[in-house]
């Protein structure tokens, strides 16, 4: 398996987590930049001189950030709504910039909570453990399944036997008629060796133990079921039972919540016996089951540290209340006006033209046509849109705005030698101006936490971890990028590429047959 291929099985969720994880700062923290692969190290006094090799171009503590993952994170950031920069274009370096900082802050994290021995935690070792239980089953299960195919005679006996009389078999029919047969093949084989999975296993389930009655007296370590030698515990499934009564219940209020229960721990058990049964077949050593254990690894320890910190730094009543008033741009939704205006030479003409669309004479659209001075009027009819409260540039037409209510005239108001009247078309009303409203307080408060959390990654970045940047390596790769861009442009553009013929084949399509004369 090559490298970007591994990188593009083994990458992708795990950096998406820690963009997830990493992105509450509100703006990047500073980067320190060395100036050659020789970096100048970034910590409490320690010096270290790495060596760099392939596309490694950030280093926090032990911990590698390459060139390759950055492309990962950008080519999957319409996940989380943002748009994807261009290969090879300025924007794409700067978003890069930004993403390596996050990365950054999500390995100092990880490093902090390895320091601490979160890894150690119930909570970790217990999500790790289901992770590990779900992807052998996965793995043992695909094994099982083998290769399933469909043959040309499966498909015409099914066409002969399900299809309407005198429907051609297309090749897309073909297609999909053996997508449905294939996976036909596969649940039957699925049935058939469920069946087989417990033989020679001994399986034994303690219904007493995970009755609903019994669920706020009963301690984590009570044995629910037995598989072979493997003991299932309530603290392990507790999660699981308890929401699959609940569902079963909401759906039908009649169900038997146990039942559902036990159907619960009956799919927990055979998940059970296929791990146990993937690592005996040595399926716990697969290159991209132990890569892809790796990433959860880091990407789940980074997400308890942080829910841990966050819990910790949760503010008081004061504290938050302090915050809103010094962060109230922040927090707060301006009101915003959609505005029309029009500008006029002299007071008495504004004061005629405003008496006169008051009364029904003219409309504002009429008036900004026919006698505003201003050079866009005639093209835009005093439309100026959306203002924000706070960001009109003079000050007597902002106080005149947003007095007025809805579909008000106002004015005149002398702005240097010309005269403006005004009429509000719309408002949108502030949010988030009260701390006592719950929006305000949930905002408020998720940025407090969010900015004590960058302190905390700052402070780890200073004092704690080394952090080198090599910018050099950086540029280097780049451009390595936009050159390649560009000499695939120029081929694509070259007569007889197969981009070209492409085109061709396109145009037949998209060009009408021109009519013979």
């Amino acid at each position: 398996m090559n490298r970007l291929f591994r990188m593009v099985v083994v990458l992708p969720s795990l950096l998406f987590g820690l963009w997830l994880q990493a992105a509450c700062s509100e703006e990047p923290a500073e980067v320190v930049i060395a100036e050659s692969e020789q970096a100048v190290p970034v910590d409490a006094g320690n010096t270290v001189t790495p060596v760099v090799t392939d596309d490694v171009i950030a280093r926090v503590g032990d911990q590698k950030i390459t060139f390759g993952e950055i492309n990962v994170m950008l080519n999957s950031s319409a996940v989380v709504g943002l748009s994807i920069p261009a290969l090879g274009t300025p924007e794409r370096d700067t978003v890069r910039i930004v993403l390596l900082d996050k990365l950054i802050s999500a390995n100092l994290i990880y490093l902090d909570a390895l320091r601490k021995g979160v890894d150690q935690e119930p909570e970790y070792q217990q999500a790790i453990r289901r992770f590990t239980q779900g992807m052998l089953a996965e793995l043992h299960q695909e094994n099982l399944l083998g290769n399933v195919s469909v043959s040309d005679e499966e498909i015409e006996t099914f066409y002969k036997e399900s299809v309407e009389p005198g429907t051609e078999l297309t090749p897309d029919a073909r297609l999909q008629i053996g997508s449905v047969l294939r996976k036909q093949k596969i649940e039957q084989r699925r049935a058939e060796r469920r069946e087989q999975l417990r033989e020679g296993i001994e399986v034994t389930v303690y219904q007493k133990n995970f009755e609903a009655a019994g669920d706020d007296e009963r301690a984590d370590d009570v044995v629910v079921a037995e598989a072979g030698r493997e003991k299932i515990t309530w603290g392990e499934t507790r999660g699981i039972l308890v929401a699959a009564g609940i569902a079963a219940v909401h759906r039908d209020p009649l169900a038997m919540e146990l039942n559902a229960r036990l159907t619960a721990l009956q799919r927990e058990i055979d998940t059970r016996i296929m791990a146990q049964k993937a690592r005996a077949a040595g399926h716990n050593e697969d290159p991209v089951y132990r890569a892809r254990l790796a990433e959860y690894r880091k990407n789940r320890l980074i997400n308890i540290h942080r829910t841990n910190l966050a819990r910790g730094m949760a503010p008081t009543d004061e504290d938050l209340e302090a915050f809103f008033e010094e962060n109230r741009q922040r927090i707060t939704v301006p009101e915003f006006r959609r505005v029309q205006m029009v500008v006029l030479k002299t007071e008495e003409e504004a004061q005629d033209i405003k008496r006169r669309i008051e009364v029904g004479e003219m409309t504002m659209y009429e008036a900004a046509q026919r006698h505003s001075i201003s050079p866009d009027a005639k093209k835009d009819l005093g439309e100026i849109g959306w203002v924000q409260q706070g960001r009109l540039l003079v000050p007597e037409l902002e106080v005149e705005v947003f007095a007025l209510g809805p579909g008000e005239i106002g004015g005149p108001v002398q702005v240097g030698k010309e005269w403006h009247i005004m009429r509000v078309m719309d408002v949108r009303e502030a949010q988030r101006a009260n701390l006592s409203e719950a929006a305000t307080s949930k905002e408020a408060r998720r940025l407090y936490i969010h900015d004590r959390l960058d302190e905390y990654t700052a402070n780890l970045r200073k004092n704690d971890f080394t952090v080198e940047v090599y910018e050099d390596k950086i540029i280097q790769l780049a451009q390595a990028e936009a050159d390649m861009v560009a000499q695939l442009a120029q081929q694509a553009g070259e007569p007889g590429s197969i981009t070209q013929e492409r085109l061709k084949e396109l145009q037949k399509y998209i060009t009408p047959p021109q009519r013979p004369e």
